[in-house]
């Protein structure tokens, strides 16, 4: 075994040790033998190789056009489905502008409807003051007239024209009263 300081010697040392020489020995070197073992492994191998390098390639392209079959098909139905789709989201999006246009003119509809509500009511109100007004006005009118008519009875009537008043009125009950 050598020792770690012949391993680890100095590249100088071995050059001048060994010398640096070409050696010209064909069988020495293996030339001939190398040839010949690499000759007949092209000769054999080659067929072995191309055959097995064209399987792998034909394999690969096989492969290759499976997947670009797979992925044609793919493709194919995305776009069926993404056309469905895009209808759906037509028919959808119809919908619901058809929704919001009859919610409109329901809630439209809803504010008419509240709004000829109040005006009745505005009119009924309007009604019942103006006849509430117009009976207050007939009240203090009758009033005030029978007041005045007592008052002008109270200064035109004596005692005298009293009392034929009330003869008057007593003669007229019998005569109803007889007949």
């Amino acid at each position: 075994m050598r020792s770690i300081s012949e391993i680890f010697a100095p590249l100088s040392y071995w050059v001048s040790a060994a010398g640096i020489s070409l050696n010209t020995d064909i069988f020495e070197i293996n030339l001939i033998n190398l040839i010949l073992v690499l000759s007949i492994l092209f000769y054999y191998g080659k067929g072995v190789l191309l055959e097995n390098r064209e399987r792998t390639i034909s394999n690969t392209i096989r492969d290759a056009e499976e997947r670009y079959t797979e992925a044609t098909e793919k493709l194919q139905k995305a776009r069926i489905r993404l056309q469905q789709v895009e209808i759906k989201a037509d028919e959808i999006r119809i919908s619901g502008l058809a929704q919001m246009d009859k919610e409109r003119q329901d809630l439209v509809d809803a504010a008419d409807n509240d709004l000829n509500g109040l005006e009745d009511s505005k009119n009924n109100a309007i009604r019942f003051e103006k006849q509430r007004a117009i009976e207050q006005v007939r009240q203090q009118v009758s009033r005030l007239a029978s007041q005045r008519a007592l008052e002008s009875l109270n200064s035109r009537m004596t005692n005298q024209l009293h009392m034929q008043l009330i003869d008057y009125h007593i003669g007229m009950l019998r005569s109803m009263s007889n007949k």
